[in-house]
This record gives structure tokens, C-alpha cells and sequence, in this order.
């Protein structure tokens, strides 16, 4: 079945079309490991996890690479400002590689109580410092790049056309803020490729121009090259990294090799908070452990992200993810009663559960449509026959959904046979519209330490 993603390179909804069909090559921007990751932070990365999950539904397999920026990215995302790990390592009075171990340990734990799968190479921005330097001085030596007193920055104008993912005209923009931080600029868009450290500056490496540090888009450029070469098919990250970050990587690929990186450029949109943005000064900042303290499991956050398409705004309520806790629940609850269900199926309704299968898989090949695809979800969640066919496929959609429908609640860990048995005796005399034994069977039940409720989806049954 073919995949469609909507590709901010063009503009428009393509056929997915691999360069090489026996692996998938794809690049992520991944944390600046400085401060936690909020929600929103970990709302990009749950669209990324849908995106290989997918991609792994039609059976392709995945070379996925993801950066960790510990040094490079300055405060304003531009060319302004200290870096981010040098003022936060000042505001915590530790040093730099410790603030960035600290953030990501923190930033991989969060990925794991959200069920995300790890991309098979993991890169440290500081672990590859020769590989940029290598970049930059080809970049000089291609002409792209020019020297001045504070930096070694990228030459916009060489360029055939930039930028190329926001298509704005540069040439009638006037010249910006960041024109004013370094009059040696030639162009208003030109960008530190490489930023000469001050005699005080904390994180320094040896490079052609003295003691020194990277800008914050070389680290990409080069890594994706290492591992992926000069180009590859995928490349993800958040909406706001299109017109700052993603320009200048675009624009670096194209001076090193004359190549666009990845044939396809796919962005998350922001969350808000109650419709707003999410800010500090309002005390809205939340993180994934906020989630939990409320007493909420992780991945209901996860189920929540799926009421919205990853390319529209989200907006985070704690009523809404009330309510995602109560669908987690029930999907959990249907997958049980299903496992656990001996109705025989028919082939009418075996061809039923075929065509809710070839629904749900056109839909989340459909740019990652998940809010359609979990229309077909409940579907299944909800079909009329309880059987273990049921619950099989429900695990199939959980491959791509990542909610884990399989694992059990605490209050309903280790339900005895026995119990088991008095609660599949009560379905069936349910199911014969015998009441009086239905009410034994329950009260029994309730004897025993356990409570019965019947529900749409089935019986729920708890300790």
C-alpha cells in the first residue's frame, strides 16, 4: 500500500518513494540538552515514534539518526546571544557536559515512559566536533563561506536559492536585528558556521581560526552525511525549526555537495496550553512528570496527541487528557475482554475485521492520519463478537499506537482464573438473557474481592 506524507520541500501531499527500498535513511533534530523537555518538546518526538512505527507497518526497515545538541545552539536560534549550555551550566553552577548528561538522561527516560522507540544511532553534537570542523573548512574552500573577526559564516548569496523550505523573497527583506551583531556580515542572512570563543567561553575546540565552538547547524549537516550520506529520504523535527535551522542545513548541504539532505521534510506542529502558548511567565510550562504526578499513566499524553493531526495545533487541556485516561482505559479493557472472549466469528464478520485492518492502514499511510485511524480503532474496540481475533488485530494497531493496550492496570493485575471463569460464566447467561444467574454470578464475584461493570465495550472487571 503506498505511504503519502505532506513534504514542506514542496508543499504538498507526495507518494512516499524510497531511495533505496530495503532501508529507510532518516534524520531528527533532537534536544539541546539544557533545560527539561516539556510536553510540547515530547509532542514532536510522539510523531516521530508514529512516523517509524509506520514505516515498520509496511514492513521497511529503518536507519533513523538523532542528534544531541550540547554545545552550538545560542539562546536567540540564530547568531545572537550566549550558548544555551553555557548559561544554563552558569545558572546551575555546574559544568556543561554535566548539565547536558543531566537533561539527557532525563530527555531518554521520558522517551521510555512514552513507549518511544530509540532511532538506531544516537549523536552527541561534542562527539563529532572534528566532523564539523572538516565541513566548515570544505565550505571555505568551496567559497560558501567567508571569515571575520568574530566567526566563519555561510555566504547566502552563493547560493542558487535560499531559503528554500519558507520561500521568502530575501532580497526585498530589509536587513533584520541580526544584521546589527556583526557588521562584517556580507549578507543579512548569512549564518556562524563556526563563532570564535572569548578567552572565558567554557566549551572551546582548536580549529584554523583559533580556539573556537560550533554554530548550531553544522552539527546536523555534518552527522547526517556521516551516517546517511549526501542524501536520504527523511527528515523530521519540530515547525519551528523551518526557518532558521532547516534553511541553514539545507543551505550547508548545498555548498558541501550541491544536494538538497532528504527528498522529504516533515514538521510537527506546536502545542498550546488551554489555546494559548505555552510560557514560563504564565506557569504554564508542563512536563511529562507533571502528567504523571496527577496521577495519570504516560501514555495517556500519547493517546491524547492522536485526537490531532501532527501538522495542526494541539491543544492541551487536563479535561482532555481526563478524557484520553478514560479511552486508554477502555481500549485496555476491550483488549482483555476480547483475549479472553469465545464468541465464534463468522466469515461475514472475519471480512469485517479485513476491511476495519485496510481502513486503519490507509489512514495512517495517509500522511500519519491518526485521529482518522483511531476512528477504526474503535471500531475494532467495539465490534459486536468478543474473540481472540479481536484482540490480536487490536494489537497489530497497537504496533503503530505504541499505548501498550496489552499491559494491566494495577488495580486489575492478576485476576485469578477462577474469577475469570465466573465472569465468562455471567457473559454467557448475559448473553441468554438469564438475569437471576447474571446477578449470582455477579454477587459471588463481589464475594471474592472483585467488582463487575458492565459497559458498552464489555465487561470491566477490577479488584
Amino acid at each position: 500500500m503506498d505511504i503519502y506524507f505532506q513534504n514542506t520541500l514542496t508543499r504538498k501531499k507526495e507518494k512516499f518513494i524510497p531511495i533505496n527500498t530495503e532501508e529507510i535513511r532518516m534524520y531528527s533534530c533532537g534536544p539541546t540538552v539544557y533545560k527539561d523537555a516539556t510536553i510540547g518538546n515530547m509532542r514532536t518526538n510522539i510523531f516521530q515514534d508514529v512516523l517509524r512505527r509506520v514505516l515498520k507497518y509496511n514492513n521497511y526497515k529503518i536507519k533513523h539518526v538523532m542528534n544531541i545538541t550540547d554545545v552550538g545552539h545560542l539562546v536567540s536560534d540564530g547568531d545572537e546571544g550566549e550558548d544555551k549550555m553555557i548559561k544554563s551550566a552558569k545558572e546551575m553552577h555546574k559544568s556543561p557536559l554535566e548539565i547536558a548528561k543531566y537533561y539527557t538522561e532525563l530527555f531518554f527516560k521520558d522517551l521510555e515512559l512514552l513507549n518511544i522507540e530509540k532511532p538506531e544511532i544516537i549523536c552527541k553534537a561534542t562527539d563529532y566536533i572534528q566532523d564539523m570542523l572538516e565541513y566548515v573548512e570544505k565550505l571555505v574552500e568551496k567559497g560558501f563561506a567567508y571569515e571575520t573577526s568574530t566567526a566563519i559564516y555561510f555566504d547566502v548569496s552563493k547560493l542558487d536559492k535560499y531559503p528554500i523550505l519558507t520561500n521568502i523573497d530575501v532580497e526585498n527583506q530589509k536587513a533584520g536585528a541580526r544584521v546589527e551583531v556583526d557588521k562584517e556580515k556580507r549578507n543579512p542572512y548569512d549564518f556562524a558556521l563556526w563563532i570564535k570563543a572569548p578567552e572565558n567561553h567554557l566549551m572551546k575546540w582548536d580549529s584554523p581560526w583559533g580556539k573556537s565552538y560550533p554554530g548550531w547547524h553544522i552539527e546536523c549537516s555534518a552527522m547526517s552525511r556521516k551516517h546517511l550520506g549526501e542524501q536520504f529520504d527523511i527528515h523530521t523535527g519540530g515547525i519551528d525549526l523551518v526557518p532558521t535551522h532547516h534553511e541553514n542545513e539545507i543551505a550547508q548541504s548545498k555548498g558541501m555537495c550541491g544536494k538538497i539532505p532528504a527528498n522529504y521534510w516533515l514538521h510537527g506542529e506546536y502545542l498550546l496550553i488551554n489555546g494559548g502558548k505555552m510560557s514560563k511567565s504564565l506557569g504554564n510550562v508542563y512536563l511529562l512528570k507533571d502528567i504523571i504526578e496527577r496521577g495519570y499513566d504516560p501514555l495517556v499524553y500519547k493517546l491524547f496527541s492522536y485526537s490531532c493531526h501532527y501538522r495542526n495545533k494541539l491543544n492541551f487541556t487536563w479535561e482532555g487528557i481526563d478524557a484520553a485516561a478514560k479511552s486508554l482505559e477502555r481500549l485496555r479493557n476491550s483488549y482483555k475482554i476480547n483475549l479472553n472472549g469465545n464468541d465464534e466469528l463468522t466469515d461475514i464478520e472475519l471480512k469485517k475485521l479485513a476491511k476495519i485492518e485496510e481502513k486503519f492502514h490507509e489512514a495512517i499511510n495517509d500522511d500519519l492520519n491518526m485521529p482518522l485511524a483511531m476512528s477504526f480503532v474503535w471500531e475494532l474496540a467495539r465490534f459486536e463478537k468478543k474473540s481472540p481475533e479481536v484482540a490480536k488485530l487490536l494489537l497489530k494497531f497497537d504496533t503503530v499506537l505504541g499505548v501498550k493496550i496489552d499491559k494491566e492496570d494495577d488495580n486489575t493485575l492478576n485476576i485469578p482464573q477462577d474469577i475469570q471463569e465466573l465472569v465468562n460464566k455471567r457473559k454467557i447467561a448475559r448473553e441468554n438473557k438469564d438475569w437471576a444467574k447474571s446477578d449470582e454470578l455477579r454477587d459471588i464475584i463481589i464475594s471474592k474481592g472483585y467488582k463487575i461493570k458492565d459497559t458498552k465495550d464489555g465487561m470491566e472487571i477490577t479488584k
